[in-house]
């Protein structure tokens, strides 16, 4: 017999699926499910609240900065509302909104992020942006938004605030030394920074050979 708590996982799980159903930039259904595969997989090593886990895992991109005006409002009050709706305490609904409020990476300026749960589900997220995946993942959401996939005239951008990262846009290969290769220094546990090393020299290998092609070579 599942538990209570399983019980509303499912049902969440199930109500997600259908909301991300098609998503084509890499933050579809897949990649919530991943997050929280790998959150359970950090939270097994590190401790914490595996039920606070899923749920900020499952809710962590409800609301997207990048696709969503005042995504930090809506994402809150849409956590809010699927929690309430499916009956989760109160100090849990705290503590999933905590996660939703401060996962995204936003320029990598400040990492608002307090608690144990928080910082897992953040290194989950975060481990979904690199290595094969991530790679695959970038060129998916640079397509969609319309950006081209290489300009060697155009240098990454070193960003001052939130707001910048979010409008600024240039280039997909950009966003590796504007985000994606800054991931492994940023995560939170031991067991992320261990899963993160592979998943970045993979990167670094991407790179080495796309610039060879991208000269002839190779």
């Amino acid at each position: 017999m599942i538990g209570v708590n399983e019980e509303k996982k499912q049902s969440i799980i199930k109500l997600l699926k259908k909301e991300f159903h098609g998503e084509s930039t890499g933050h579809d259904w897949y990649h919530i499910d991943r997050v929280r595969k790998v959150a359970a997989t950090i939270c097994e090593k590190e401790g914490g609240n595996l039920f606070v886990v899923e749920l900020g895992a499952l809710l962590h991109d409800i609301a997207d900065h990048k696709f969503v005006a005042d995504a930090d409002v809506v994402a809150v009050e849409r956590t809010r509302e699927i929690l309430a709706e499916h009956e989760v305490d109160g100090d849990t609904i705290e503590q999933v909104v905590h996660i939703v409020k401060n996962c995204s990476f936003k320029g990598g300026l400040e990492n608002k992020m307090k608690s144990l749960e928080g910082r897992i589900v953040q290194d989950a997220d975060r481990l979904d942006a690199i290595g094969a995946i991530g790679i695959a993942r970038t060129f998916a959401f640079g397509g969609k938004v319309g950006n081209p996939i290489y300009d060697p005239e155009v240098d990454p951008t070193v960003f001052t605030s939130a707001e910048e990262y979010v409008k600024n846009r240039t280039h997909t290969i950009n966003h590796f030394y504007e985000k994606l290769l800054k991931l492994k220094e940023g995560m939170n546990t031991e067991t992320g920074k261990r899963m993160a090393y592979e998943r970045h020299h993979y990167m670094e290998g991407f790179l080495k050979q796309f610039y060879k092609e991208w000269e002839g070579e190779g």
